[in-house]
């Protein structure tokens, strides 16, 4: 099986490669998650420090003092969270769409979920808790049908799920000194947060790497169910 995977395939028709963006999904989780372990860590740090007598960053009536330099780290810090997030969604929207559409060709049938939803379903509200999720189950039984979904699908949506309603009011609305502050009077809320991000980037790239390995499984005409679309073709020298 696993010579089976190393060799090369040739994609007629309507498949896309996969193997390549599937790597780049999974690596940029996984790099969202070392990096918002390092912001669990600062934000242990800046409890452990406590809050300066001067009191926090944003004093209010526009008042903001002059940050420490722990304060001034954990902006670096933040903002790399940010571009890990940005990284995340531009790879793993790209895998998702190559994966969508060859389901879509190995399979005949349309997919359950429209294209549009591919982007809003993540960010529209009520329907973002079930539709990400949907997509890439349903992606999932179009290229491999009578398999069961992998146990990290639902890890993966549980986390992220558990990440994302934790985080709505102190992540994506504050600010990152209001977010010090919150440091100083009760960090545990965002270290909940932060392990289920963590969480969530690791159980997404087991998700990414095992829909991935059953694609390429079914393009070479592995599984047993064949090619209902016909589109599967011997392997190719030099051509990846």
């Amino acid at each position: 099986m696993t010579e089976q995977m190393d060799q090369p395939i040739a994609y007629p028709f309507g498949l896309r490669p996969i193997r390549l963006s599937g790597q780049l999904a999974a690596g940029a989780l996984l790099l969202a998650g070392l990096v918002w372990v390092v912001r669990g860590v600062w934000e242990i740090r800046l409890a452990l420090a406590g809050e300066p007598a001067s009191g926090p960053p944003v004093q209010g009536n526009g008042v903001h003092r002059p940050l420490n330099a722990l304060e001034d780290s954990y902006h670096f810090v933040n903002a790399a969270g940010s571009v890990g997030g940005l990284l995340c969604a531009v790879f793993f929207i790209g895998w998702l769409w190559r994966v969508r559409d060859n389901a879509k060709a190995l399979s005949g049938q349309v997919p359950k979920y429209a294209g549009f939803w591919v982007y809003a379903g993540w960010c529209v509200p009520i329907v973002n808790l079930w539709i990400p999720r949907g997509i890439v189950a349903d992606v999932f039984h179009a290229s491999a049908p009578g398999r069961k979904l992998p146990a990290s699908l639902n890890v993966w949506w549980v986390l992220w799920l558990i990440g994302m309603l934790s985080g709505v009011g102190f992540v994506y609305r504050d600010s990152t000194d209001e977010i010090i502050a919150r440091t100083y009077t009760g960090v545990g809320p965002l270290l909940v947060f932060d392990a289920a991000v963590v969480g969530s980037a690791v159980a997404g790239a087991l998700v990414v790497r095992a829909l991935t390995r059953v694609q390429l499984e079914r393009m070479r005409g592995v599984l047993p169910e064949g090619d209902k679309g016909g589109h599967v073709v011997a392997p190719s020298p030099g051509v990846s």
